[in-house]
């Protein structure tokens, strides 16, 4: 009798899905989240901004947590145990200003409806020969780009890119037309705050925003009529303009140091590679509408949440090994502004990065209720799919819909890694429901509003099981043997 009561109490708790646990357990973990959220994004740590105290607040705060756990330093260098640094370069516009030459003639671009931007100190092209590109991107060669001003054609979630590749290729400027002044406008509010860049790696990106009222009015209707036809038509190929381009734009540089932060879980078999676990800690500051009587961007969702998931992951898996594997955390800074953080960490990385068996990155995580579905972005690029797919099957909680998850893939600082060949995936309920994701976007996100008292932690919690069970399983060399074992 003892002997068949045994046996149905170790079935029944086979049958227990991937990631439950007992409500008191579940309890606790929304408690100790939450003290980690109102802590990051309080109004003491500033709103986390690069180069702040409040970046000073949030690293102390972070390895002293870390520490506690059993955590020890993992930058790999002992000159600078804890934070890598990664010098930042600060740019805030001043004046510019852009014309074109037909002979002895030039035509002013009006202030109104253009904005010229450098994030050089001061950058100047003098009679260039212009391009028009239309919508085409990296289709048109280096030899056709290489000192030449590119016109291109404004297209929605693409023209950042495409300006990227078009200056990586030598183009001396590039100027994009938007649709009309509302868009100049919200360009010119958008750039009016510093921005930053990594310090030795910024290269001179001088760029013009116009709209297609302005570029009508200096090569006449005719022609620039004539140019948005064919730049439609199938078949259509770069077309050099008349007039020589004269641009130039400066700016307010200073330097700003910050840093990463790392930590590491030591394994007992550190030649078996190691698992990453990333979050960026750096949010804007100051970012409320001016006027407003609350202007602090605490950034609680994003990405306090992100840190406070990871914090109690990095926790729970210490208490609960060793494993073969080494398990690195990394907070990264700066990647409101493009990723630097991160891209500093895969240029100088404490650990050759093809020893990086996975990467998992925690970002915005607390805005979606329990038994939301998990959004996988990442998706079919890297060898992690089957235990991702495996481990989100087992919990029961199932997929959401992979063309949302696609959406964040380059906006996330897995990105970083994945296009240095590192397996980085991020799996968050706050992918997995559009409906959720939109309500949050519209009302919170790099706004004021994105309080602590505003959170959503079901989805949270239930992420960061899936993550203990992903990462015990990785860290594992004989349940994840590394690709090519």
């Amino acid at each position: 009798m003892i002997l068949a009561a045994l046996a149905f109490l170790a079935s029944a708790c086979a049958t227990v899905p991937t990631g439950q646990v007992p409500k008191s357990e579940f309890a606790a973990l929304e408690t100790a989240i939450a003290g980690h959220i109102t802590t990051l994004a309080s109004d003491e740590y500033l709103g986390r901004r690069p180069g702040t105290e409040g970046e000073a607040l949030t690293l102390d705060y972070l390895q002293r947590e870390l520490e506690a756990a059993g955590f020890v330093s993992g930058t790999n260098d002992p000159g600078n145990p804890w934070r890598a640094p990664v010098p930042l370069i600060s740019t805030l516009p001043e004046d510019g200003s852009a014309r074109l030459r037909f002979g002895r003639r030039e035509v002013v671009l009006d202030t109104e409806d253009t904005l010229v931007l450098t994030n050089w100190q001061r950058s100047l092209v003098n009679g260039s020969d212009m391009l028009f590109v239309g919508r085409l991107g990296d289709e048109v060669s280096e030899a056709e780009v290489r000192g030449k001003v590119i016109v291109l054609l404004a297209d929605p979630g693409q023209s950042a890119s495409r300006r990227d590749d078009f200056f990586t290729k030598g183009a001396g400027a590039v100027i994009t037309v938007v649709n009309d002044e509302e868009d100049v406008e919200a360009l010119r509010i958008a750039r009016s705050t510093e921005r930053f860049q990594l310090d030795g790696f910024d290269v001179d990106e001088l760029s013009v925003f116009t709209t297609a009222a302005a570029m009508s009015k200096a090569l006449g209707q005719e022609r620039w009529s004539e140019l948005e036809t064919k730049a439609s038509e199938d078949g259509f190929t770069p077309v050099a303009l008349q007039p020589k381009a004269v641009i130039e734009a400066a700016s307010r540089r200073r330097e700003v140091p910050s840093s990463n932060l790392i930590g590491m879980l030591p394994g007992t078999d550190p030649e078996s590679g190691a698992v990453l676990l990333l979050a960026h800690w750096d949010h804007f500051g100051n970012c409320g509408v001016e006027g407003d009587e609350d202007r602090l961007c605490n950034g609680a969702a994003d990405n306090a949440s992100g840190l406070a998931v990871m914090l109690e992951l990095g926790k729970r898996l210490a208490a609960q090994g060793p494993y073969d594997r080494d398990i690195y955390v990394l907070a990264t800074t700066a990647e409101e502004w493009g990723l630097l953080g991160a891209q500093a960490f895969a240029e100088n990385p404490p650990v050759p990065l093809e020893d990086i068996v996975a990467a998992f990155n925690f970002d915005t995580v607390a805005i979606a209720p329990r038994g939301t579905a998990v959004g996988f972005v990442g998706e079919g690029r890297t060898a992690l799919d089957t235990i991702v797919r495996e481990v989100v099957n087992e919990s029961g909680r199932g997929f959401g819909s992979p063309i949302l998850a696609e959406q964040f893939l380059q906006r996330q600082d897995g990105w970083a890694l994945l296009q240095r060949d590192v397996p980085s995936v991020v799996i968050s309920s706050a992918f997995g429901n559009e409906e959720t994701l939109n309500a949050y976007l519209a009302a919170r996100y790099h706004q004021a509003g994105d309080e602590a008292e505003m959170v959503e932690l079901g989805g949270a919690i239930e992420d960061l099981l899936l993550h203990e069970e992903l990462v015990k399983r990785i860290a594992d060399t004989a349940r994840y043997p590394a690709v090519g074992e």
